[in-house]
Parts: structure tokens; C-alpha cells; sequence
């Protein structure tokens, strides 16, 4: 392998350990006495929620054989699931067995 090559590797990977690293520890080093308001901390609070919903659920329609159908079907019961406040390995278990139902009935 070409030195030029491996040396950009490294750096490259450095790069991408600062951008990830450095947006942890900023609010942490910076932000720590600072009071936010509720609403503000309400909002942040969503985030990781909105970030996690916007990356399963588009996989999660097309997650069993790419049928869309049967993936309708799994993200339905889920929120349903979800709605009355279950346990997440409940809500887990709940959609693949509708699943299952749904595909040995149809």
C-alpha cells in the first residue's frame, strides 16, 4: 500500500473522530451552568426520538421480504401498541407476531 495513501487514512479517520467527538463536548464544556427553558429542553428531548424514527421507519415498511403490506402491518401495531404506554420489548415482540399472523392468514 502507498504511505501517501495509508497517511491520508489516518488522517481522515482523526477528522471523523473530531467531527464526531466535538459536538458531544461542546454542550458539556460550554453549555453546563447555562438554564435553559422548558420548552427548549422539551425540544431537545425529542430529538433523539425524531432522529431514530426518521431511520427505522423507512426500513421497517419494506423489512419483510419488501412487501409493503406486511410491513404496514408490523408499524400499525406497533404505534397501536405503543399508544397504551406497553413495555418496548412488548411493542417488539407484538409487531413480529402480527406479522407472522398476517402472513400465514393472507
Amino acid at each position: 500500500m502507498n504511505p501517501f495513501l495509508l497517511d491520508n487514512f489516518y488522517l481522515l479517520v482523526l477528522a471523523m473522530a473530531a467531527v464526531t467527538f466535538l459536538p458531544r463536548v461542546f454542550p458539556l464544556i460550554f453549555l453546563h451552568g447555562i438554564k435553559l427553558r422548558p420548552n427548549v429542553q422539551q425540544f431537545l428531548g425529542n430529538i433523539p426520538f425524531a432522529a431514530l424514527g426518521a431511520l427505522i421507519i423507512p426500513g421497517a415498511f419494506f423489512a419483510a421480504d419488501g412487501n409493503f403490506t406486511y410491513g404496514l402491518v408490523g408499524v400499525f401495531t406497533a404505534v397501536i401498541l405503543a399508544y397504551l404506554n406497553l413495555n418496548l420489548l412488548l411493542v417488539v415482540i407484538g409487531s413480529i407476531l402480527s406479522i407472522f399472523l398476517f402472513q400465514m392468514w393472507f
